[in-house]
């Protein structure tokens, strides 16, 4: 991916063929979020969301790190009062429950490091590909934040709770040997192999069954948070066996090409 030298600006959108790109574009201050690049996110989360022909989401930074989290001093000048400063949080805790919740599969692509909130964000999606030079940490502990409750569940659910606790409690900072190994990464790769291993990832899910892999995802995500809808996903399970993807995928596999969903 080639990353322009360019002004500081809100998050970039940029859709090749079945892929969207959502790259953070505050490549000064490490992709800091700010809180009016919230409701930019969740304008192109739902942009996505409405178009059949984007397959799947990359989500990435500009520049040397991925994101430095979201921008707690601008939520603490902003807001005035304890009402002000409970909804400016929760705000950056509904954008990221939002992409975790996305129909579409979802790659972040992690050019460098990733910090506070940031490891939320990327947690949120479903694959995590980083260069092997990535390192990462949660501040809350030492910034006397206690954090918000979906994303300890997604810390939980998805890194077990000994890594929880050591990434929250002890507020150090791992690097990406480490963050492999303790299943954060997904893939970790030199820097010169990230977009050939994101490449290679986003057109296997490009060229799967849209209607498919959007319900097992939620399946997913489900029962990683104890909470599956059992007759809906039942009901998706039988209209799966009766739709158009599963005949163009039988009578592909038969006839040894690629399905065209």
């Amino acid at each position: 991916m080639r990353e322009a030298a360019e002004a500081a600006s809100a998050p970039i959108l940029e859709i090749s063929g079945a892929r969207a790109t959502i790259r953070l574009n505050r490549p000064k201050h490490l992709n800091r979020l700010q809180s009016e690049d919230l409701g930019d996110l969740m304008r192109l989360f739902d942009r996505i969301e409405a178009d059949p022909a984007i397959r799947v989401l990359v989500l990435t930074g500009t520049g040397r790190a991925f994101s430095a989290g979201y921008d707690l001093n601008s939520v603490a000048d902003r807001a005035t009062s304890e009402k002000e400063q409970q909804s400016a949080g929760s705000a950056f805790e509904v954008v990221v429950n939002r992409l975790e919740d996305l129909g579409v599969p979802t790659i972040c692509r992690l050019n460098g490091g990733v910090y506070g909130g940031a490891t939320d964000l990327a947690l949120a999606c479903d694959f995590r590909i980083g260069v092997d030079t990535a390192e990462m940490f949660m501040p809350a502990a030492r910034l006397g934040l206690h954090y918000y409750k979906s994303g300890i569940a997604r810390y939980v659910s998805r890194l077990g709770v000994d890594n929880a606790k050591t990434l929250f409690l002890t507020a150090q900072k791992i690097t990406a040997p480490e963050m492999l190994r303790i299943g954060y990464l997904t893939s970790m790769v030199p820097v010169e192999a990230l977009d050939e291993e994101v490449d290679r990832l986003a057109a296997i899910l490009a060229g799967n069954a849209p209607l498919a892999m959007r319900g097992m995802k939620r399946a997913i995500n489900e029962f990683a948070r104890g909470k599956l809808d059992e007759e809906a996903a039942d009901r998706r399970h039988r209209e799966s066996m009766r739709s158009a993807e599963i005949k163009e995928g039988i009578k592909a596999f038969a006839e040894k090409r690629p399905p065209k969903f």
